[in-house]
């Protein structure tokens, strides 16, 4: 059976719920990934009000969409980071509050907590997200860095967000982390050292996203292999690395979408990643979720990009077989 191929609401904030399920339907997807932010989901609406969440399923369902995740990038972000101004342009003004760093820690904590029981309440059992990283700015070892600062850095993951998961573990939910820079885990090794810093409790695994992986020059199937069992969703998004001889790929303090980057994101099947054998990997490891398209390329239309990638990633989605390519020849069958 073909995986349901959804959407993520994230890159599309600025319009409404009901727009965008309209959209999304239009585009050709079977389900949503709602963010939770903008007014997708709103996770204090859900907790207040008893007919919230039954009228956004009501909504889903007259564009025929399901639902199997919500989204807590944003405040996930503010749990583990180094709080500055950037923070407050993407939390909402009740987690944000005055501004102080230890408060908005504690308060983006809270905030994790009321996802988990929101999602309970939804009927989704996965809520994807990032935690953040007191220690990203460390990521170039000079001036040295001992290596205390680092392991102070995956302590502080266990103490911010082992509340955090106890709260996932009593409401039936699981965190997804998207492994990616500016997170405590950002490639293989690290998420090993997040997993280990976490006894490996089984609310805590990770929303795969190639596009994270592959211009770092890790292969993203390798990361797949490498955590069977930590797959809790997938995200279809590509980028390409446009290393000419002046571009880098620390992409020199320019923004995404400037072309003197050394990578950028793409419309899936318009970059490097190998969707096809990432397709084998998820097969072999059996994994039966949603294929959701977060689409980001500043140098196509979303909605035409939207609508692309919904018919790319049907097309690349394929059940593994059932029997050897070769059993005809078996004695059996002889």
């Amino acid at each position: 059976m073909a995986r349901p191929v959804t959407l993520f609401t994230g890159q599309w904030a600025d319009l409404g719920i009901a727009e965008m399920a309209e959209k999304t339907q239009e585009f050709g997807y079977d389900g949503i990934e709602l963010a939770c932010w903008g007014d997708h989901f709103e996770v204090d609406k859900a907790l207040a009000d008893d007919n919230y969440c039954a009228e956004r399923r009501v909504l889903l369902e007259k564009f025929s969409l399901r639902c199997y995740a919500i989204s807590s990038h944003l405040v996930g972000q503010a749990i583990l980071d180094n709080i500055d101004e950037r923070h407050q342009a993407i939390l909402p003004d009740y987690v944000w509050g005055d501004g102080d760093p230890a408060g908005v820690n504690q308060r983006a904590a809270e905030e994790m907590k009321k996802t988990a029981q929101a999602a309970q309440k939804f009927g989704v059992d996965v809520v994807n997200g990032f935690t953040g990283s007191s220690i990203w700015h460390l990521l170039y070892s000079f001036p040295p860095v001992p290596e205390s600062m680092i392991d102070a850095g995956f302590e502080l993951l266990a103490d911010r967000w082992n509340p955090i998961l106890d709260v996932f573990k009593e409401c039936g939910v699981r965190f997804a982390l998207e492994v990616h820079p500016t997170e405590i885990a950002f490639d293989i090794y690290t998420a090993h050292r997040a997993l280990e810093a976490l006894d490996h409790r089984p609310e805590f695994g990770f929303n795969f996203d190639p596009s994270h992986l592959i211009w770092q020059g890790i292969d993203p199937v390798e990361f797949i292999r490498e955590f069977p069992d930590r797959i809790y969703h997938v995200h279809i998004k590509d980028a390409m690395t446009t290393l000419n001889g002046r571009t880098g790929i620390l992409s020199s303090h320019l923004n995404f979408g400037d072309y003197r980057r050394g990578w950028d994101f793409r419309s899936p099947g318009h970059g490097e990643v190998d969707f096809k054998e990432i397709i084998r990997a998820l097969n072999d490891i059996n994994y039966q979720g949603p294929l959701s398209v977060e689409w980001e390329d500043s140098g196509m239309d979303r909605d035409y990009g939207a609508a692309d990638a919904a018919v790319f990633t049907r097309d690349i989605d394929f059940d593994p077989s059932n029997r050897a390519f070769d059993s005809a020849f078996d004695e059996g069958n002889a």
